[in-house]
């Protein structure tokens, strides 16, 4: 059995209210790129991108990011040239954040040029950081066990965010 933290329809209002505070922060930019990192990310970053789309001006480009938790070093790959975000607004999107890791070394394949900004929005923060990592936009944050395990599903229109 689940143990729910967020049903589906308060995900999509944290979703919807997630894209309203990335367009109060850059209502004055012409474009975005967000930055999908792996599968979740990604699937969270799309539906970013949607929201933002039916409230903003602004260009959204969504790119992924895949990169092995376990290898960061060794395993990351951007699907779009680094160049592409030279001046530009960047937000890494992941579903949730531990302990930093993931998003900081998410920020590696962007180090070689300087985009204008790199600000980083999740919907679950987990507050257990080892990493230089502060979270700009968050949905939900929790104090949690180390132990525990949170789980961001995606299904289709249906999203859930529940204890594992």
């Amino acid at each position: 059995m689940k143990d729910n933290i967020i049903d589906s329809s308060k995900v999509k209002q944290t979703i919807k209210r997630l894209a309203y505070q990335i367009y109060e922060q850059s209502y004055k930019e012409t474009e975005i790129h967000l930055i999908g990192v792996n599968t979740a990310g990604m699937l969270l970053g799309e539906k970013l991108k949607a929201e933002l789309k039916d409230i903003s001006h602004l260009e959204i480009h969504i790119h992924q990011l895949s990169i092995n938790p376990k290898k960061p070093l060794d395993e990351t790959n951007l699907s779009v040239s680094s160049e592409l975000l030279k001046g530009k607004q960047v937000i890494i999107v992941d579903d949730v954040a531990n302990t930093g890791r993931t998003l900081f070394y998410g920020c590696r394949p962007i180090m070689d040029v300087l985009p204008k900004k790199i600000e980083f929005a999740v919907l679950v923060d987990r507050k257990h950081k080892h990493f230089p990592v502060k979270v700009d936009y968050v949905g939900l944050s929790l104090a949690t066990t180390l132990k525990e395990n949170i789980v961001v599903e995606f299904n289709g229109d249906n999203t859930e965010v529940y204890f594992a």
